[in-house]
Formats: C-alpha cells, structure tokens, sequence
C-alpha cells in the first residue's frame, strides 16, 4: 500500500478510535463540538445525532462491518453515463481554476488531496445489493458538486450521468464520512494552543486573551412538497483566521442567539471550568482571564464579552467598540463564506437533520481549506460586512446585557481602557 492511502487509512482508524471512546466515555471529552445537552431541543438538538449515531453510523464504520471493498461491475443499471459521459469527463480534464472553484469550491490540488484521503473511506459501503462502478473521484464530485452549487438531484443526474438515487446516495455518504471521520478538523485549541490564538488576536486590535469570536446564523430550510419552511440554527466560535473552532448545529431557528448559547455543551463546558481555564493577564489590577467575543444580544459575562451600548463618539467605550467590531470581523467572514457553499446560500429543500449534515459538512470543508491555504471559497473580508442576509452580528444594542455582572464589567471596563490608550 502506497504512502498516501496507508496515511488515509491511519487517519481513519484514528478518527474512529476517538470517535469509539466518545461514545464509551462520553464525560471524557468535554470539547465536545458537535453536541449540546438542552432538555428542550429534542430529537435533532446534537448536530448530527441522528445522522451519525443511529443505525446509519454504525454501518458507516468500515471496521466494525465485514463489508469489503466491492469488486467494480460493469452493470449499466448502477453506472449510467449515456451522453453525460463527455461532461463529466469535461469536469475532471478542464482543471482551470474557475472550473473547479465553481463546480467544487476547491482547487484541483485540494480535489486530488481529498480524493486520496477519503478513498477508502468513500467506497467501503455501498447500498445493500446494489454495488456501484463509480470511482472514488466521482463520488466525490458528485457529493462536493451538490454542496457547492446547491444544484437539485435531477441536474446533478444529468451531469454526472448516474440516477437521481444515485446522486442523493453519493451526496449523503460524502456528508457522512466527513461528519464522522473528520469532526475533528473542527476542534477547540488545547491550553498551549490557545495562546497563539489570543496573540493572533491581540495582533487585530491590540486586546489580550481572546480566544475567539462566538456568532450565531440561521440557514433556511424547505421540507416536502408543501413548502414549510423552518431555518437550523447555527452557533460558530472562530480564530482570527476565520477558522472554526466549535460548531452547534440542531436547533431550530426561532430560539434566540443566546438561548442557543446558554442550552450548548460550550456554554456548560466554559462555566464548569473545563475552557478558557489558563492563568489571567493583568490590565490595570483586573484580572482578565481568557474570554470570546460576541456581539451585543448576548449576556456579558467575565468569559463573553460584548460592546457597550449606547457608547458616545469619541469616548473610551467607543474606542473599545471599534476595537470589537475589527476583532468580530473573522467571524463575519466565516459566516459569509459559509454561504458561498451553494447547498447554504438557497433555502435547503431537505429534511431537518439532512440540512444540519450540510452545515457540518460545509463547516469541515472550510476548515480543511483553510488549513491548505485554499481560499477558493472564503469571502472577501469587505464583502462580508455587507453581503449579510441577516442583521449585524456587531449590534451595539445591548438588548440582553446583563449590566448587574460586576466582575464581567470590571473586565470590559479594564479592555476599553486598553483600546483607548492604543487609540490615543
């Protein structure tokens, strides 16, 4: 076996290690990204708990079955490329960089870089009875196609030449593999690790300890035929580099940005002491110990904090404000860039926990691009300020600003005489 697929496999097995002892040991592993515990979010409130610990899941994982490899057919019923088949060859040889980053939102570098790596991965379970003579690089393509382009099952049937089943099956899987094998490229940074985060941080606007920005969006989503329309609730925490750090996804979209925050595992983790736990710097006398951003309809608290409301020009909390707004940028261009993928920038005509397999899905994707420096679906930082669909996630209301949190404020105020005196 050549290096890159024993390092897909290794990687795999990992992945599915950990993935064994959350399940055994779940009081084990407080980082816990995908997850929260609220009573009141019922079925589909843990991202992907259905989609990845029901039945499906344990089917998913190639060590725990028997089933092997399948050996490839020619039979016409699984493999129907007609006359597609010069299309889908298009889409593999016309390797341009617009090509790719309009059909997949990625190079072909990073294209030939997933492909390998998910290999055996994508073509150990097929659908019972029906083995499918596809390789891996259209499984893939057909999967990242629907994510990129939002495309409906019928045009990718068309461009790919296989049936619509096929298709949804292709998309599905893609979604499935990377939610279970690849959570962990979404994954909170350990204390040492926490500290190049807060520098990069304080790089952006001179304010120490941050180790985040926390924001929360909605993405539309349409279910059968009769068009009801409801919208998945997602909650991001990213570094300065707009990457994301945890991910909450699952609950409906009429539940408030911060009831959202205070019902998830981050929330439960931050306030028992398991996150943003290192010693404390020192500005004038407070102790400021690590905190998150977050914009103005969340609560101040000595671990989250928000802008001043009301803050008159000119004045130290104005001068904070700004230095706020500059340091929530990187989570308004993940957020934008979240939107880019084409399956999130449309209402999503899926079922509920289909539509949160795609934000996870998406989300690993980004990171995953970040972190081979392709930026192929990452918005501009401009365009991010303005392209929103949804208010600002920099309010300066202060709607829900719990103002009787006297050591939270004693640290805000303590940030704000630190931004003034870099603003002087």
């Amino acid at each position: 076996m050549d290096s890159p697929r024993l390092a897909a496999l290794l990687s795999s097995l990992i992945s599915q290690l950990l993935l064994l002892l959350f399940l055994l040991f779940p009081s084990s592993n407080p980082h816990s990204l995908f997850s929260n515990s609220a009573p009141d979010s019922s079925f589909y409130a843990n991202l992907f708990a259905h989609f990845l610990f029901s039945q499906d899941f344990a089917a998913s994982l190639p060590f725990l079955s028997v089933s092997r490899k399948r050996k490839r057919t020619n039979r016409s019923d699984h493999l129907e490329l007609g006359s597609s088949h010069g299309r889908v060859h298009h889409l593999f040889r016309t390797r341009t960089p617009d090509s790719f980053r309009n059909h997949f939102r990625m190079t072909s570098s990073t294209f030939e870089w997933l492909s390998g790596l998910l290999e055996p991965l994508l073509e150990c379970r097929d659908p019972v009875g029906s083995p499918l003579d596809l390789s891996v690089e259209i499984r893939l393509g057909v999967g990242l196609y629907r994510l990129a382009t939002g495309c409906d099952f019928s045009t990718i049937s068309d461009q790919f030449g296989v049936s619509e089943s096929v298709a949804r099956f292709c998309s599905k899987q893609l979604c499935r593999v990377l939610c279970t094998n690849f959570r962990f490229w979404v994954e909170f940074p350990c204390p040492n690790e926490l500290e190049l985060t807060s520098s990069a941080f304080e790089d952006l606007a001179g304010l120490p300890n941050c180790c985040g920005v926390v924001s929360c969006t909605r993405f539309k989503i349409i279910r059968n035929s009769h068009f009801y329309e409801d919208s998945v609730a997602t909650q991001l925490v990213v570094d300065s580099s707009s990457r994301i750090l945890s991910i909450v996804a699952g609950f409906r979209g009429n539940k408030d940005d911060s009831t959202v925050l205070m019902s998830s595992t981050l929330f439960k983790d931050i306030e028992q002491g398991r996150l943003l736990n290192s010693p404390p710097v020192y500005l004038h006398g407070v102790a400021v110990n690590k905190y998150l951003f977050g914009h103005g309809e969340y609560p101040l608290l000595p671990w989250l904090i928000v802008p001043f409301a009301g803050a008159v020009s000119g004045s130290t909390e104005e001068s904070f404000n700004e230095a706020h707004r500059l340091m929530c940028i990187p989570a308004l261009k993940a957020i934008v860039s979240l939107r880019n993928w084409g399956v999130l920038s449309q209402p999503i005509h899926e079922e509920f926990k289909t539509a949160v397999a795609y934000i996870g899905a998406c989300s690993i994707l980004h990171n995953a691009l970040l972190m081979r420096e392709d930026f192929s679906a990452m918005a501009d930082e401009w365009e991010s300020l303005s392209s929103l669909d949804h208010k600002s996630q920099y309010v300066e209301a202060g709607l829900n600003v719990d103002s009787t949190n006297e050591k939270a404020s004693v640290i805000q105020r303590a940030l704000a005489l630190r931004a003034r005196e870099l603003h002087s």
